[in-house]
């Protein structure tokens, strides 16, 4: 026997019985049947019932048990009646009668309860992680993270990658997201940053000889949180390759999806290759770059159809150099009126002016609109859209960024709503195509779309002879259920087309090489072609789990204010360490007085 246990709390079977055994854990439960008493004891690995009788010695302090406790049991095996036996528990047909009992950790009254999934405040579930840890379902999902994150490293070093880690005190970078800053000691004034993405460290370890890297690497952005986005930091699925075509990392990342999707999952997983989308036919058909292709719903474009036509609200906005786009919904004529009302409104409210409708039914066309709409234009409508009796028709026009961001959202909504969604696979899709440069709407300014460090797909001949806007990189995503998992690119490994690229996205030379000097030396001095991605791990264990909601799967995450509520993060630091740091606060002026108004 071991001090504290010879057997885990899911270890114990019907061929222990007359055993003497040690058993450690948590009190999940305490039940009186009748002076006997029965306890759920619970440890990492699950649950056994421990029975204590009135006779022995520490039936008496039950009493001042409390649930989560930290108790030690000895005692003998038994075997549970027939009609005792608990099918729900693998260690339900046995049960410890108790001999001995030592108390390793009393527990105060617990906020909430993690016996029962009851509902808790997230700031206190936050407060108390430790706690909710807990719980059986959050439990299991972290285990699920270890396990996938396992998995993930067996599966690349069986083709070849080798792990290695790169720095988390780097240089400031200015592209992409806000970064978090780290003051030097030694160097006063001046600022490490945490990588927003192992970037340039990969590519230079391309560029130092080796093929095939990965890392599970942290990342530090400082940017708002959303339901599938961590505030603060999160970690991704770090792959990089040298000597790639796109379609070779397209076929090393869909064969580890395929492994551990069906690995930890029994939804139907796609098989590769999984549907490759360009860019602008992904936002013209579902509004999206991260399309949902469970929902079967998609925008059509009619445009044409409405051109010059006699209903004027469509006519003129196809005048002006407007779009209409048009989405069937199957067979929803027997909808209520509210039904669509309710859906005009959700349109209303992500920003439209309204939406129309026409409801094809044996009876003929339904529609307020219908008296505006010649023959011709319905039976076209029809034919475009494949149009059967009971379906319907949503149209929405205006302006093409507009209809694609309604349409964006109005696709998944209708489909909720008509319960299209099929929730029983994982769907996945390559979005790829995508354009290497973009305007500012608030400068008219051209800035880099997507990655600085992506190669455009005609090399240095689309930077020197084609207009700007429509040069593609080639630069992919990969979506699964309508969440984004990652974007990666083959890298621009030739400083003569980086600094044409660059310079484009208004940056001069001096410029390129202040900020990416490391990279730029090093492709000088001999770069192979490489390219890579960089899965989010949180997110793959969230769809893995069936959780909406990411912090589901993270062990200690920030709430949505970028907070630690356990650990009371961000703090203030002592004058001392300031000084040490050559640093100043100075706080925005009302945060001063409201700091002095509680002093």
């Amino acid at each position: 026997m071991t001090k504290y246990r010879t057997h885990t709390c899911a270890e114990l079977r019907k061929d222990a019985v007359g055993e003497v055994v040690r058993l450690s854990g948590w009190i999940h439960s305490v039940r009186d049947h009748g002076g006997v008493i029965f306890i759920d004891l619970r440890d990492h690995y699950g649950l056994t019932q421990v029975v204590i009788n009135p006779e022995k010695e520490f039936y008496r302090s039950v009493d001042r048990w409390r649930v989560e406790s930290v108790v030690c049991f000895e005692g003998k095996v038994v075997a549970r009646s027939p009609e005792t036996v608990n099918p729900r528990l693998t260690t339900g047909e046995i049960e410890v009668a108790a001999e001995r009992m030592e108390t390793l950790g009393e527990s105060e009254i617990i906020p909430f309860q993690v016996a029962k999934d009851e509902a808790a405040p997230e700031a206190m579930r936050l407060r108390y992680r430790f706690l909710d840890l807990r719980r059986d379902k959050l439990h299991r999902n972290i285990v699920l993270r270890s396990e996938v994150i396992a998995a993930i490293r067996q599966h690349l070093w069986g083709q070849g990658f080798q792990e290695f880690q790169t720095p988390i005190l780097t240089a400031s970078s200015p592209e992409g997201a806000r970064d978090y800053l780290v003051p030097s000691r030694l160097h006063p004034g001046k600022f490490y940053a945490l990588p927003q993405a192992p970037q340039q460290f990969k590519q230079l370890l391309m560029v130092a000889g080796f093929d095939k890297y990965f890392q599970i690497a942290p990342c530090f952005r400082d940017e708002d949180a959303r339901a599938d986005r961590s505030p603060g930091e999160f970690y991704q699925l770090d792959l990089e390759m040298s000597f790639v075509t796109q379609e070779e990392v397209f076929a090393v990342v869909e064969g580890l999806f395929v492994d551990i999707f069906n690995k930890f999952s029994d939804k139907k997983v796609d098989q590769a290759p999984f549907i490759r989308l360009p860019y602008a036919e992904a936002l013209s058909r579902f509004g999206t770059d991260k399309p949902d292709l469970r929902n079967p719903l998609e925008m059509i474009d009619v445009t044409n159809i409405f051109r010059g036509c006699g209903f004027q609200a469509f006519a003129s906005v196809v005048e002006k150099g407007g779009v209409v786009r048009a989405i069937k919904a199957p067979d929803v004529a027997d909808k209520s009126r509210k039904f669509y009302d309710d859906m005009i409104k959700f349109a209303q409210d992500s920003g439209a002016r309204g939406m129309a409708y026409i409801i094809w039914t044996e009876e003929g066309e339904k529609s307020p609109i219908i008296k505006f709409l010649s023959p011709d234009i319905l039976a076209r409508l029809k034919e475009v859209a494949e149009v059967k009796d009971n379906d319907a028709l949503f149209f929405l026009a205006d302006r093409e960024p507009a209809v694609m961001k309604i349409g964006g959202a109005v696709i998944p909504e209708l489909g909720r709503r008509l319960e299209l969604i099929d929730s029983t696979g994982y769907k996945f899709c390559w979005i790829v195509d995508f354009p290497m440069f973009e305007t500012d709407e608030e400068t008219g300014t051209i800035g880099f779309s997507h990655n600085p460090f992506s190669m455009p797909q005609g090399g240095m001949d689309d930077l020197l002879n084609r207009e700007p806007l429509t040069i593609k990189a080639f630069q992919y995503d990969i979506v699964c259920n309508g969440i984004e998992l990652s974007s990666g690119a083959i890298r621009n490994h030739r400083p003569d087309i980086m600094y044409k690229a660059f310079e484009i996205a208004g940056y001069d030379r001096a410029t390129v090489d202040e900020k990416f000097g490391g990279m730029i030396h090093a492709f000088k001095l001999g770069a192979p072609p490489h390219g890579g991605i960089a899965p989010g791990v949180d997110r793959i264990v969230m769809l893995l789990a069936n959780e909406p909601n990411i912090r589901e799967v993270i062990a200690f995450p920030f709430n949505q204010q970028a907070q630690d509520l356990m650990m009371n993060a961000p703090c203030e630091v002592t004058p001392r360490q300031l000084r040490e740091l050559h640093l100043q606060v100075v706080l925005p002026a009302k945060e001063e007085k409201n700091n002095m108004e509680q002093a």
